[in-house]
Order: structure tokens, then C-alpha cells, then sequence
């Protein structure tokens, strides 16, 4: 991770650009470190989240593997309860704004670090991705949330079903994101916009954010836990094995429903 402030503003940056910023084990920690910090940090007021190199996330490292449960299957489970969900939380409670700057791809995962901001700014090249499905997974990281809440069933259905990559352009036009700007601008936008927003009533954003999560995510928690329950299901399936195993083998999966 890397931290830079510019007065009351504050960005933190995923910074494994060899890896389109995926997210391993010591990524997850720091970035929940980080946003503990800068929430308690009453001299912060308003947040930028980025990604180095041209990519907001690529989503979860599945290369880092999992810990296996006592019947042999992948324990993600436990990896979303202890290590994304608590992130997602920070996101959407801290009583500050947080603006997601996103460019290239923010999928899986990362999708959900964007969304669970109070702002999204997106570059040209950025695109929106659930790919869960194409590995025999399901939404998860609180994105069976974010996005309907934002974009409505019908674009959820679709982006969680079809596993297709969700452009900038048409992202802004589903109500996915907030704004779209040219790639060179993304980083002074996004700062600027920080900027005016640290010179803001805190307060006032940080009740707004409370009216709003006691509207939109009053049972967040519940449906964050309903997700790692359902997921865990599916990685014990043996479509997920093969939808990773032919992920590995750079090949089209051949599901059997089972």
C-alpha cells in the first residue's frame, strides 16, 4: 500500500501493479490497517482509494491459494469474514467520504472496494467485472449488495450471471459510478474532488453516510454473511474445481451443474 496526504486528504493506493493490484493476504491486511487509521485519524477528512499501474484490482489472487477446511475444500469462508468483509465495512462507515478512483480493471473483489465507496470516479479504460460465474462461484464481497443497490436488479442479474466486463461509459450510464474522465485526468480529478470535500462539513457527510447505510444497508452485515455461507458452498462444488482447473489451463470450463 502506499499513503500519500495532500492537506486533509488523504490516498491510499494498491500498489502490486505486477499483479493488476490483486488482492493476497498482506494486501488485505494493509489495506484494512490503513483505512482503520485514517478513520480514526480526526485531522483526515475525506479519502481517496486508487491502484497503481493502470488497474484499480484485478480482483482476489487466487494464485495465493486459500486455507482448506477440515473436509479438504478451500476455506473462503473465512478469508471473506475476517479479511474482505471487515474492509467492506470500514468503506462504507467511516464517517468521512471516500472516493473510489478507479482505472483499468476493478473485478471481483476490487469491483466491490469500488463500490462500497460514497464516490466513484472512472477512467476510460476502466470496466466493472463479476467473474465469480465464470469460475463456478457467486457475487460475493458484498457486491450482491452494492450493485443492485446502485444500479438495480436487473443490471445485477445481468453483471452477475453473465460475468461480462461492464465499460466506464456504460457503467456511468447504468448509475453503476458517478463520473467518467479522460485517463490523464483521473489522478487531479479524483485529488481535487478529495480536496473540496476535506474543506467540507465533515459532520455532515458523516450523517449523510449514516441516513443513507441505515436506508440502503441496514442489513448488510446479514446479506455480507449469507454470501460467505453461500460461496463456501460453492467452492466444495465440483464446478468450481473445474472452472478453476481450466482457468490454470487457459481453456473454456466444461460445467456439469454439479
Amino acid at each position: 500500500m502506499l499513503t500519500e496526504r495532500a492537506g486533509a486528504a488523504v490516498t491510499l493506493t494498491l500498489n502490486r501493479p505486477q499483479a493488476r493490484n490483486a488482492v493476497d493476504a498482506a494486501l488485505r491486511a494493509e489495506l484494512r490497517d490503513r483505512l482503520e487509521e485514517v478513520a480514526a485519524d480526526e485531522s483526515v477528512r475525506a479519502v481517496v482509494l486508487t491502484g497503481a499501474g493502470g488497474a484499480f484490482s484485478a480482483g482476489a489472487d487466487l494464485k495465493g491459494g486459500f486455507e482448506l477446511t477440515p473436509e479438504g475444500h478451500p476455506d473462503v469462508y473465512t478469508a471473506l469474514t475476517e479479511g474482505y468483509h471487515p474492509i467492506i465495512t470500514a468503506l462504507r462507515t467511516m464517517p468521512k467520504p471516500v472516493i473510489a478512483a478507479v482505472s483499468g480493471p476493478a473485478a471481483g473483489i476490487g469491483c466491490s472496494f469500488a463500490l462500497a465507496c460514497d464516490l466513484v470516479l472512472a477512467a476510460e479504460s476502466a470496466y466493472f467485472l463479476l467473474a465469480f460465474v465464470n469460475i463456478g462461484l457467486v457475487a460475493d464481497g458484498g457486491s450482491s449488495l452494492l450493485i443492485p443497490e446502485r444500479a438495480g436488479f436487473a443490471r445485477a442479474s445481468e453483471m452477475a450471471l453473465l460475468g461480462e466486463r461492464i465499460p466506464a461509459d456504460k457503467a456511468l450510464d447504468w448509475g453503476l459510478i458517478n463520473r467518467v474522465v479522460p485517463d490523464d485526468e483521473l489522478e487531479r480529478t479524483a485529488l481535487e474532488l478529495a480536496q473540496r470535500l476535506a474543506a467540507g462539513p465533515t459532520r455532515s457527510y458523516a450523517g449523510t453516510k449514516r441516513q443513507l447505510n441505515a436506508w440502503m444497508y441496514s442489513r448488510m452485515a446479514e446479506q455480507l454473511e449469507l454470501e460467505a455461507s453461500i460461496q463456501q458452498q460453492m467452492a466444495a462444488s465440483e464446478d468450481f474445481r473445474e472452472g478453476v482447473q481450466a482457468f490454470v489451463e487457459k481453456r473454456p470450463p466444461r460445467f456439469h451443474g454439479r
